[in-house]
């Protein structure tokens, strides 16, 4: 008997030719895959992140780019109905809408909301979203040094015109949409550095907090501010833990669900001033510090 062809089998494991393979085959899907912050270069890029992650009803007017020529006004809308990446209604004039949040996710994101925002800018009432991309880059399309005010929402009921006429089936699914919002508010810090968002999710109460700075500066500075003793927003509160979304790290603390979400204003503006101190000293981390750096990433998940 002849002995078994070993062509096709591949590369001995621990081979320096299945590293090789194992490394092209990681370039190959990284340059498959979006980019890992799709917001990146915006000044929106926190507020669009808790849009497109948590928030459940809300819009903010597109601050479009000078050279962009928009035909008409465009919002970013967390999610549409039948979770559509774009739509334009009716009215004079006209505006359209680019969701952030869709089904199914696009693998990737940043061009798929330049996509639906080019189209969104030019498409007529009642017309229907093709999925077409577009050449041009986000920030091509948006203005990168604007930020977005978000306006939040009660409800869905902004999906459509005042005076629509709703079948049964529409109103039910509207119905069961609306039943799914928490109250929700945008604080503003001291700083103004970043997006805390506040929700009521019934027995407690959370802040979240898109931050844009590096994952490794951030935790430092979080270590140093719990090594403080300052890692709180105040008396009915507690640090969470963090978590990864679109390239950035969100601190997450648990409140106080009686306290109305301006009561926070004050212990915000204190743990600011402490987080903005710690990312300014660029020393090594204590032993004690590096203790609390441990603890916090232990806490820590990704969401996309």
């Amino acid at each position: 008997m002849g002995k078994k062809s070993k062509r096709g089998s591949g590369p001995r494991p621990g081979s320096n030719r299945a590293e090789r393979v194992a490394a092209r085959k990681a370039r190959q899907a990284a340059s498959l895959a979006g980019p890992v912050r799709p917001f990146e270069g915006l000044a929106a890029e926190c507020d669009l992140v808790a849009m497109r992650t948590f928030i459940a009803s809300a819009t903010a007017t597109v601050p479009f780019a000078a050279d962009f020529d928009a035909k008409q006004t465009v919002e970013f809308a967390t999610v549409l109905p039948g979770a559509v990446f774009a739509d334009v209604s009716g009215g004079t004039p006209a505006h359209g809408h680019a969701a952030l949040q869709t089904d199914p996710d696009p693998d990737d994101l940043r061009t798929s909301v330049a996509s639906a925002l080019a189209w969104a800018a030019a498409a007529t009432s009642g017309s229907e979203y093709d999925g077409s991309a577009t050449e041009l880059d986000l920030a091509d399309i948006v203005d990168a040094t604007a930020s977005i005010d978000v306006a939040v929402h009660d409800d869905f009921a902004w999906w459509f015109a005042d005076d629509a006429d709703l079948d049964p089936q529409i109103t039910s699914m509207l119905e069961r949409a609306n039943d799914t919002i928490l109250p929700t508010a945008r604080l503003t810090p001291a700083s103004g550095v970043g997006a805390p968002w506040w929700v009521d999710a019934g027995e407690k109460a959370h802040l979240r907090w898109v931050r844009p700075e590096g994952e490794d500066s951030l935790m430092n500075a979080l270590a140093r501010v719990h090594d403080a003793g300052a890692l709180t927003l105040g008396v009915g509160s507690r640090f969470a833990g963090s978590f990864r979304t679109h390239g950035l790290l969100v601190p997450v603390f648990d409140l106080d669900v009686e306290a109305h979400h301006a009561e926070w204003n004050d212990g915000l503006d204190a743990f600011d001033k402490a987080l903005t101190e710690a990312l300014a000293d660029t020393s090594d981390l204590t032993a004690a510090q590096r203790a609390s750096k441990a603890g916090i990433i232990a806490r820590q998940v990704t969401i996309r």
